[in-house]
């Protein structure tokens, strides 16, 4: 029989990522981090998607909703506001946002919780755990940029999918992969997607 100890200590050994994906441009992110996930023993992943982002799936990429669902160990219906991870009872080690709508910031930066991503992501940043955001937007008007900062004061890590040029990427999966990896860092998972700056003289070499 397994102690209470020896149970925490195996629980630990897994690392648990909510992946949030609500209807803006980009959701090629959303679905690249699922992939590389599916594969990582380590990690269970919990995938709670809108219906903006369901359409956006098809309109932007090759995947279909079902799919990209598929990707993920456990899938929560948006409209289930008694899931478990509406719950900060249970355990996780934080939560992407990806791609983040200016929508889905708002209602996260004003505790407007009316949906299972935006009380996930509450719940992220009430229980002081890793929640990052993937805004995709462009231009910013004033609104947008005091969001961004409220977002950043009340505790979430803002990491809009810019291109690390440095990388020296060749195809729009190379600038994918990069912003995918960072933001996996931030969670201590090691993808190798990133291609790691190592000095101006190593690229000038290279």
């Amino acid at each position: 029989m397994s102690t209470p100890g020896t149970y925490r200590n195996r629980q630990n050994s897994m690392k648990k990522i909510i992946i949030g994906m609500s209807g803006a441009s980009g959701l090629i992110y959303g679905i690249r981090l699922l992939e590389v996930l599916k594969v990582d023993p380590q990690v269970e992943t919990h995938l709670v998607m809108t219906a903006s982002a369901r359409l956006n799936i098809s309109l932007e990429t090759d995947w279909q909703a079902d799919a990209v669902i598929a990707l993920a160990d456990q899938v929560h219906s948006v409209k289930d506001l008694a899931a478990s991870i509406a719950s900060g009872s249970f355990r996780t080690d934080g939560m992407i946002v990806a791609p983040c709508s200016m929508k889905t910031l708002s209602a996260i930066v004003n505790s407007y919780a009316d949906n299972l991503l935006t009380r996930a992501a509450d719940v992220m940043l009430k229980e002081r755990r890793r929640l990052v955001l993937m805004p995709r937007e462009t231009p910013l008007h004033a609104g947008h940029c005091e969001l961004l900062l409220k977002a950043c004061q009340i505790g979430a890590i803002v990491a809009p999918p810019m291109p690390a040029l440095y990388a020296r990427p060749k195809t729009i999966d190379d600038m994918i992969n990069h912003n995918v990896g960072r933001v996996l860092d931030l969670f201590d998972i090691e993808s190798g997607l990133v291609k790691r700056w190592q000095g101006a003289a190593h690229a000038v070499r290279s």
